[in-house]
């Protein structure tokens, strides 16, 4: 790793361990390398708790921890972990390596965490990194940029390829571009090293920002669920740094709704009252319609009928408020009239399970996102399919089913997308009840040679019912 001169012994280890000894760089880099490459998950100095400003994570005398992950970070130590942790990231990509052994932090641990930090906004004085601070001195063995001063006309650049890699996600699934984007998001971690002035700092927290929500969803997209999470921390960081409140709760609800999809909606809940009223007084009506969606879906995951169907019609009067005479930030354009149904319908649909009269609604609802749905969001177009099927099996119509079920399968082709696959799945289970039927008896032969043959996802962890 560069480092022959390193070494130990085990006093030394255990004034680390007992005592809470913080070594020096670059032994905690060198550290985190070590424990990646043996774990195959990316293992950062936070996790190792050996960060010079205290030990993360420390538990308290009645054994609760203070804050899982060492969150909320320092500002001169967002830039250093953002980068730490893509380089990381990459480092296991290269090696045939993924990010899988780690446990997912608890969404109350979270919320509790990050609450008072959220609801304050910051100053950009201490943004940047002291390129003579130890902390951001070149990592042990692994990918950094080699950070240079940029102007308006590179971040430009940047914010558009932000767009180009969304789009590809929204059509394709994040499996193919995720490297490419965690790669990016490195360059700017290096770039945000550098003190730009103000307004370009905040564009380019901002670029980061978005950059790691979406490599959070992609690496939630195929199954990384613990990486995802701490990207989507992360872009919560990057965000609250350039002063975009409403940026960073929509991050934190990027990891309510991975929370429900693993069938924890308890603990999305908890992210979701961080994320709504973290967002701050600016938040858009369109995008608060977008954050009581993903609630109304974790309500319905644990049978709240009554307390979904208020949450969404909170939704729609929210939607149809946002007159549109202020431009939606760019990451919030994906979010559409058939994205509002679409969440309805996926809602209504988790509710059937318990309330099974929900499934009427749910094909309504799925119906009308599938009309309107645009060019290049194949994925969520799968999930409308899913969804519409999955309430006509619950609806006693296996006719209808069986064909929308098709369509799903026809469109799944080119897509990398695991959470369809989770979704699949869980329309499978649905079919066994009609399992004499020719059709569907046939329509289950297909779903399972669509499926992969491995039994669960790399992240572990239960799938919701879709």
């Amino acid at each position: 790793m560069g480092h022959p001169q390193l070494a130990t012994d085990t006093s030394r280890v255990r004034r680390w361990i007992d005592m809470g000894e913080i070594p020096r760089d670059p032994v905690p880099r060198v550290l985190a390398v070590l424990f990646t490459e043996r774990l195959g998950r990316v293992v950062t100095i936070e996790d190792l708790g050996l960060v010079r400003h205290g030990r993360v994570g420390r538990q308290r005398g009645d054994g609760s921890v203070e804050s899982p992950d060492g969150v909320p970070w320092a500002p001169e130590r967002t830039a250093a972990v953002l980068t730490e942790f893509t380089g990381m990231d990459l480092m296991l990509n290269r090696r045939g390596l993924v990010g899988a052994g780690a446990a997912l932090a608890a969404g109350s641990a979270l919320s509790s965490a990050m609450h008072d930090w959220l609801h304050t906004d910051p100053t950009l004085k201490a943004d940047a990194p002291r390129t003579d601070d130890p902390l951001h001195a070149d990592p042990a063995g692994f990918d950094r940029y080699e950070a240079a001063p940029i102007g308006s006309q590179e971040i430009e650049a940047l914010e558009r390829s932000v767009e180009v890699f969304r789009a590809w996600d929204a059509s394709r699934g994040g499996g193919l571009q995720r490297k490419a984007v965690v790669g990016q998001l490195n360059e700017v971690g290096g770039m945000l090293a550098y003190r730009h002035p103000d307004h370009l700092q905040r564009r380019l927290w901002g670029v980061a920002a978005n950059l790691a929500v979406l490599a959070g969803w992609m690496s939630h997209d195929v199954g990384l669920e613990p990486t995802a999470q701490k990207y989507f921390v992360i872009a919560a960081h990057a965000a609250r740094e350039g002063g975009d409140r409403p940026r960073a709760g929509e991050a934190l609800s990027r990891a309510a709704r991975q929370m429900v999809h693993l069938g924890k909606p308890d603990e999305a809940l908890d992210l979701m009252k961080l994320a709504k009223s973290g967002s701050g007084e600016q938040t858009l009506p369109r995008t608060q319609a977008m954050l009581h969606t993903i609630e109304a879906w974790a309500q319905a995951s644990m049978g709240k009928g009554q307390a979904m169907r208020r949450t969404l019609g909170r939704a729609e009067d929210l939607f149809v408020s946002d007159k549109g005479d202020v431009p939606p930030p760019s990451w919030m354009q994906m979010f559409d009239e058939a994205d509002l149904h679409g969440m309805q319908a996926l809602a209504y649909r988790t509710l059937a399970e318990h309330e099974p009269a929900a499934a009427q609604l749910a094909q309504r609802h799925a119906k009308e996102a599938i009309e309107l749905r645009t060019k290049g969001r194949d994925r969520s177009t799968i999930f409308d399919y899913i969804s519409l099927a999955s309430a006509c099996f619950i609806a006693d119509d296996p006719e209808q089913a069986d064909r929308y079920a098709r369509l799903a399968l026809v469109s799944m082709g080119a897509n990398s997308s695991h959470r369809t696959w989770d979704r699949l799945r869980e329309m499978y289970r649905l079919t066994g009840q009609y399992a004499g039927y020719p059709k569907i008896k046939d329509l289950r032969a297909e779903i399972k040679q669509a499926l992969p043959r491995a039994a669960g996802r790399p992240g572990g962890g239960k799938w919701v019912r879709a």
